[in-house]
């Protein structure tokens, strides 16, 4: 019998709009930025900075709110997370021509927000879909998540026709009340009502760092999620930064155009957002070794800037990459929340996030002073050959066939 759509259940529907509201919010904040660099109310040198600061509240709060998550509510800490984002906003609109201190505090804050939500999120999910659902669940957050990056910038390009970079900034706080307010509690009673935490043995509680060690300790106890864990970081920290610094400079020294780099970018959307909608219903037989290839498919978008090809051939390795990271991140999402102990998911959750995402910057820093140094040719192959490696690497795991560890299925500890 054929399921309802995911999009039909009350519960799953405030919490896919917070989600959606939260995404946009984070995608427009530098995007509205860049703007203000253009109506020259703040400097390049301040939108790095700014930037940077939001990066750096997001990279610490990760891991905090991934022990509040699993210490309290989930829904609490997506509230207060989306609170203190929301807030930020117009902190940083006070602070546009004014201060940039004041700025980069805000947008510290709306980067702790952005980060607290993301494993709050991810393990409210598993307390408001029930499992056989969660696979279609999960395409339709990362599917929210493709669309407002595909028509964000049109939607804030004909805002900014109307409305001044304070306005859109209190506009992004709007987007944070959303995501805090819209989406309900978990009701699945096997993991909303987790016992509380404490210090066994005792009337204190357990201290953070000892409740995040549970957290990584769980995390040990499944080999696929460590060998996934390191191949997405392997790929993310030299296919990402491929795609932020190689091609654009590949794009303007080898194409004379931008187009190359608009219709790459758009092509990923696109084949990430097709990704989206065949993973929703698709069931691999081998979960695990098809979203690992899936991931793989990443090598393609460095590999097409290697040689001197046609622009199309370029648009559709990146299509091709935008399809596979859709096929690798929704079965990821949907295996961890089936596999990890309920009381765990959250503090596993940020330990993805914080290595995955927090190790980006590294080879954004990195390849630039590679490709002075080595050429962008080497370079770029370097980062295709990792890009292929490491997800085959991984698959040689044996749980990674499944997304899941036999002896836990069967009831080992």
């Amino acid at each position: 019998m054929k399921q309802p759509s995911i999009l039909l259940d009350l519960a799953f529907l405030r919490l896919w709009t917070g989600a959606t509201a939260s995404g946009l919010a984070t995608w427009a904040l530098p995007f509205v930025l860049g703007l203000a660099v253009f109506d020259r109310a703040l400097a390049a040198t301040d939108l790095g900075l700014l930037l940077a600061a939001r990066t750096a509240g997001f990279l610490a709060a990760i891991p905090v709110a991934g022990v509040l998550a699993d210490r309290y509510s989930r829904r609490g800490v997506v509230l207060w997370a989306g609170l203190a984002a929301g807030a930020a906003a117009p902190v940083i609109a006070a602070g546009l021509d004014r201060s940039v201190l004041l700025m980069a505090a805000g947008a510290a804050v709306a980067g702790a927000g952005q980060g607290a939500c993301r494993p709050a999120y991810q393990a409210l999910t598993a307390e408001v879909v029930d499992a056989d659902r969660r696979q279609q669940a999960n395409a339709a957050m990362t599917l929210a998540v493709r669309v407002t990056t595909l028509v964000g910038p049109s939607l804030a390009a004909l805002l900014a026709a109307f409305l001044d970079t304070w306005a859109l900034l209190v506009g992004i706080g709007l987007l944070w009340l959303v995501a805090a307010c819209v989406p309900g509690s978990g009701t699945r009673a096997d993991i909303a009502d987790r016992p509380p935490r404490g210090a066994a043995g005792g009337p204190g509680r357990t201290p953070f760092l000892a409740e995040f060690a549970e957290g990584v300790r769980e995390a040990r106890r499944h080999p696929w999620f460590l060998a996934g864990l390191g191949a997405l970081t392997a790929v993310i920290a030299t296919g990402y930064s491929a795609t932020g610094v190689a091609l654009p400079m590949v794009s303007r020294d080898e194409y004379g155009t931008e187009v190359v780099l608009a219709g790459a970018m758009t092509a990923y959307t696109a084949g990430a957002l097709a990704g989206a909608l065949i993973i929703a219903r698709l069931r691999p037989r081998n979960p695990g070794w098809a979203a690992l290839a899936g991931l793989a498919a990443y090598g393609f978008a460095p590999l097409s800037l290697v040689f001197p090809v046609h622009p199309v051939v370029v648009m559709t390795a990146y299509a091709v990459a935008g399809l596979g990271i859709e096929l690798f991140n929704v079965p990821w999402f949907t295996a961890a929340q089936r596999e990890v102990a309920p009381d765990k998911l959250a503090r596993v959750s940020s330990l993805d996030f914080l290595l995955s995402y927090g190790l980006a910057p590294v080879g954004l820093a990195v390849i630039a002073p590679a490709i002075d140094a080595f050429g962008a040719t080497w370079v770029l192959a370097g980062c295709a050959v990792v890009c292929f490696a490491a997800p085959a690497a991984a698959a040689l795991v044996p749980s990674a066939r499944a997304f899941s560890r036999p002896a836990a299925r069967d009831g080992a500890p």
